[in-house]
């Protein structure tokens, strides 16, 4: 028998909430494992203890565990009997299998009846290592950790504990609905959303087939690629060539693409008090580019029905990029496309749009009628994770 052990942080300080985070916790535990059938899951302190079947090998089991919100670390642990001995047979064996040539021991002990204390437990079963493999003692920068949790009933052995996710468990914050680009920013935003517990859905604006498809497809590439980290997640490819359209032969050229922002916004809010959704997100970043100077976020939001949340606006570019590598969605986001914003954009946009004058050149527009049109025109593309095995 072998046990996903997982520790939490943030987690263990929501007092009396507690359950409710842990709850979420172990049901995304399962849908990311759906494809398997795993054991029992129950709390020992701070800890989730959860029962691997016998068909999932410990590499899936750690990838799977890496992408679960709420876990900071985990290990892939084995029972082992509560006595000295039996540690140290399991300790030899565990570094046996490991091509290390430094190791250290840590355990930590739950169990205060067992006779030695931590310390003790690592100087006895760090020797025995040491004497049977001939590896060195490292306690700084050692290759392998040998980690020993003594619990009530039983201990649990490991080699090393690997970084989770960390955050808090999709779903315990609400719901939010993402305003996916096809870019470098939006899916780093869902992301980070989706850290603070948020489940997403997601909305992508095209201008297909004024333009080729490959942005709605770079969207469906990215919407798959984040589902793995909330098991589940609807894309909504939505129509806005006509909106675009109306605002080109009526409204003023510089005013173009913060009219383009306004009516996003408008069909965003629409879908997501269709789909309960409770927010807003984007991947604006302070004066990135025309549309996100402060002057014109603020006459664009100003539309918006519901709050935006924008876990970007105080990164650089450099930063964004970063993470975008990290979560292995920049070369996605860098392939060559033509999104809808940049269609029929003027050469020098307007960068402090006055709310009075982007009202009056939307008093001409049926906006109601306009937004209605595109959601009808909406497309939805069904994510899930992990896909149907075929053995």
């Amino acid at each position: 028998m072998r046990y996903l052990i997982g520790r939490s942080h943030e987690i263990n300080l929501k007092g009396r909430n507690r359950w409710r985070f842990v709850d979420q916790l172990k049901h995304n535990l399962r849908a990311v494992f759906a494809d398997y059938r795993l054991g029992a899951m129950r709390g020992e302190g701070p800890r989730l203890m959860v029962e691997l079947p016998d068909e999932i090998s410990d590499a899936v089991a750690a990838e799977r565990a890496a992408l679960v919100f709420g876990l900071q670390n985990f290990s892939i642990s084995r029972p082992v009997a509560l006595e000295i001995e039996a540690l140290k047979r399991a300790a030899v064996e565990a570094a046996r299998e490991a091509p290390a040539r430094s190791f250290r021991i840590t355990t930590r002990r739950a169990e205060k009846r067992f006779p030695l204390n931590s310390m003790e437990i690592d100087r006895a079963i760090g020797a025995e290592v040491a004497e049977a493999l001939g590896l060195r003692v490292d306690l700084e920068n050692p290759e392998l950790t040998i980690s020993i949790e003594i619990l009530p009933g039983s201990a649990y052995m490991s080699a090393g504990k690997l970084p989770g996710a960390g955050g808090l468990p999709v779903g315990v914050t609400g719901r939010g609905i993402v305003l996916l680009s096809g870019g470098i920013d939006s899916p780093v935003a869902a992301y980070r959303m989706m850290r603070r517990g948020l489940r997403v859905d997601f909305v992508h604006f095209h201008s297909y087939p004024l333009v080729s498809a490959a942005s709605r497809e770079k969207a469906c590439d990215l919407a798959d690629h984040l589902t793995r980290y909330e098991a589940h997640s609807t894309l909504m490819l939505v129509p806005f060539a006509e909106v675009q359209r109306e605002i080109v032969a009526r409204a003023l050229r510089p005013l173009r693409v913060v009219l383009y922002r306004r009516f996003m916004l408008r069909i965003a809010c629409a879908i997501a008090h269709k789909t309960g959704a409770q927010a807003l997100v984007t991947g604006e970043s302070l004066g990135q580019v025309a549309s996100q100077t402060l002057e014109n976020m603020t006459v664009i939001e100003q539309v918006a029905t519901l709050p935006i949340l924008r876990p970007l606006v105080g990164m650089d570019k450099n930063e964004i990029i970063m993470e975008a590598r990290r979560l292995r969605t920049f070369e996605t986001s860098i392939l060559p496309d033509q999104d809808c914003c940049s269609l029929f954009v003027p050469a020098h946009p307007e960068t402090r749009a006055r709310l009075e004058e982007v009202a009056a050149e939307e008093a001409q527009f049926d906006s109601d009628a306009m937004v209605a049109a595109a959601v009808r025109g909406v497309e939805v593309v069904r994510n899930a994770f992990p896909a149907a095995r075929s053995d």
